[in-house]
């Protein structure tokens, strides 16, 4: 027979407040802080999903165990600590202010009736601790929606595997949806365009556009994985907005991880074109993420950055992720309501 430990859904306080709707808004995660054990830890737990790395564990699991963890969070602490806040983890911040603000939307809209967690896949704050704080505010149905725009199985997929396995020790399950991408959201678009056009304002001028997503083995895809996709569609959508002839942008895929074929064209690779083209100056916005993180603040505004000028480009600038702007908050509570009105307890 199985056991399931009781949820907080029983508690007295939770029962006696009314029956709510959660929105739980999830991110890939993040560190403590920029320290090897942290950092060790965090890939520990990342680098060991099957979604993530889906090579047979007799051969992964040496190698990841005697290999990578030892010696990668040197390298990635060292990373970590150039990108880090007063605050704490650029990812954490952003993806916790903007669930603030994202609650705060819905609750303009439908009043109490509706809360907002924020959760990680990896690392803190955790799916789990978010279910828990919603299951607490006496949450009866609840909305996942991942802050992927693009759907990958590898970061999409995690989510709905880690709530799964979270909600498989409840006694009693909400009723649960999930959102599968908002890849071509008109609100999303119109937002990622005038995020675009604000950071040429800011730099002065317009300069040559260069759309770098996260990248997955080539293989993910061929299996049916639609991210390679949602993410030219996300550019083709941006591009049509922004009115940008053929030759004022490229698209291509960076992050890379061992050796493997990953989808192509790879940014590095990008960089060079480029560069022997005669392009000198660049404006990278990588529309996979909704908020900085590693990949963009160190990754683009300094490795690609550095490599870009060695190649003898005048200046290659970051086009900040939507982050915690109101605007952002306003898409995502959006796509929420648009989903939440099948629910017939809510009213507006």
């Amino acid at each position: 027979m199985a056991y399931y430990r009781a949820v907080p859904h029983t508690d007295a306080a939770a029962a006696s407040t009314p029956e709510r709707i959660g929105v739980l808004l999830v991110n890939l995660g993040t560190p403590d802080s920029p320290t090897y054990w942290a950092v060790l830890r965090y890939l520990r737990e990342f680098l060991s999903d099957r979604r993530v790395i889906n090579t047979s564990r007799l051969i992964w699991l040496p190698l990841l165990y005697g290999l990578i963890l030892p010696l990668r969070p040197l390298r990635t602490m060292r990373k970590y600590r150039k990108i880090w806040l007063q605050e704490g983890s650029p990812l954490a911040l952003y993806s916790a202010r903007l669930a603030a603000k994202t609650g705060l939307a819905l609750q303009a809209v439908f009043g109490d009736q509706v809360r907002v967690a924020v959760g990680m896949t990896y690392g803190n704050p955790s799916i789990a601790h978010a279910l828990e704080s919603l299951s607490g505010q006496n949450v009866k149905k609840l909305l996942v929606l991942p802050l992927y725009p693009q759907y990958c199985s590898s970061t999409t997929g995690s989510v709905f595997d880690c709530t799964s396995r979270t909600l498989q020790g409840w006694r009693w399950l909400p009723e649960t949806r999930f959102v599968n991408d908002y890849y071509h959201d008109a609100g999303y678009i119109d937002a990622l365009s005038s995020r675009i056009l604000e950071h040429w304002a800011e730099v002065g001028e317009r300069s040559h556009l260069l759309f770098s997503y996260h990248g997955i083995p080539a293989a993910f895809v061929a299996e049916g994985d639609p991210y390679q996709a949602q993410a030219e569609a996300t550019t083709r959508l941006v591009v049509s907005r922004l009115g940008l002839a053929p030759d004022q942008w490229s698209h291509c895929y960076q992050s890379r991880f061992g050796s493997v074929v990953w989808l192509q064209p790879y940014t590095m690779d990008t960089l060079k074109v480029l560069a022997e083209r005669g392009v000198r100056k660049l404006s990278v916005v990588s529309p996979s993420f909704a908020v900085d993180c590693l990949e963009t603040l160190e990754e683009v505004a300094i490795e690609y950055s550095d490599f870009f000028q060695a190649l003898g480009g005048d200046r290659l600038t970051l086009v900040p992720a939507l982050n915690d702007d109101d605007r952002h908050a306003q898409v995502l509570a959006k796509i929420a309501e648009n989903h939440l009105h099948g629910w017939g307890a809510l009213k507006k």
